[in-house]
C-alpha cells in the first residue's frame, strides 16, 4: 500500500509562497532524489498548474533542472479538479469522489505518493488519508499567501528531523 506525503517548503510564519523564496542547490538536489523515487504525485489544480511548468525544457536549465524534469515527467501524476477538462502527459484526472479514488490509488500501488498542495492536504486530512506531513521550514517571513495548513492541523506526533543545506531544517510528522 502507498503512502501520502505532504510536503512543502514553508516559511517561520505558515506560508508556501514558492515566489518568495526557494530551496538552494542542496535542496533542490534533496528534491530531484524524492522525485526520482516517488510512486507518484497527487495534486490541486493550481499547484500541477504550477509544476506543468516542468513539462517543457527551458534555454537556461541547468544540469538540475533538467535532472527534476526528467523525474517529474517520469512520475505518474493524479490531478483533483472539477474544473480541468483535460491534464497532461502521464496525468490523470480525478474529478469524482475523491475519498474513493484515493483509498483505491494507495491500496493500487507502493512506495510514496507526494500530495501537492495545502487546499488538497486539508481535504485529504480530514479524511485521514495523509500518512505523513514533511515541512521544510526556511529561515524567511513571508507575511501572507497560502498556509502550510490550510485547515486546522490534525493532532501530530514528530518523527524526524534534520538539517539539508545550509538554512532548510525538515520536519517529519505522522498523526498522532
Amino acid at each position: 500500500m502507498a503512502k501520502l506525503v505532504f510536503g512543502m517548503n514553508v516559511s517561520l510564519d505558515g506560508y508556501v509562497d514558492h515566489m518568495a523564496f526557494a530551496p538552494d542547490a542542496t535542496l533542490f538536489r534533496h528534491f530531484i532524489a524524492e522525485a526520482a523515487g516517488q510512486a507518484g504525485s497527487l495534486y490541486g489544480r493550481t499547484l500541477y498548474e504550477i509544476m506543468a511548468y516542468w513539462d517543457a525544457d527551458q534555454p537556461d536549465w541547468g544540469d538540475d533542472e533538467r535532472a527534476f524534469a526528467a523525474a517529474w515527467r517520469r512520475m505518474p501524476k493524479w490531478v483533483v479538479s472539477g474544473t480541468l477538462a483535460s491534464v497532461g502527459a502521464n496525468a490523470t484526472l480525478i474529478d469524482g469522489d475523491l475519498e474513493s479514488a484515493v483509498r483505491a490509488l494507495k491500496a493500487g500501488r507502493d512506495g510514496e505518493i507526494e500530495v501537492g498542495g495545502p487546499k488538497l492536504a486539508a481535504r485529504l486530512t480530514e479524511l485521514g488519508l495523509i500518512d505523513e506531513y514533511r515541512i521544510y521550514l526556511h529561515p524567511v517571513v513571508v507575511g501572507a499567501g497560502d498556509r502550510y495548513w490550510a485547515a486546522p492541523r490534525p493532532p501530530l506526533r514528530l518523527v524526524s528531523h534534520d538539517r539539508i543545506g545550509a538554512e532548510v531544517i525538515r520536519l517529519s510528522y505522522v498523526p498522532a
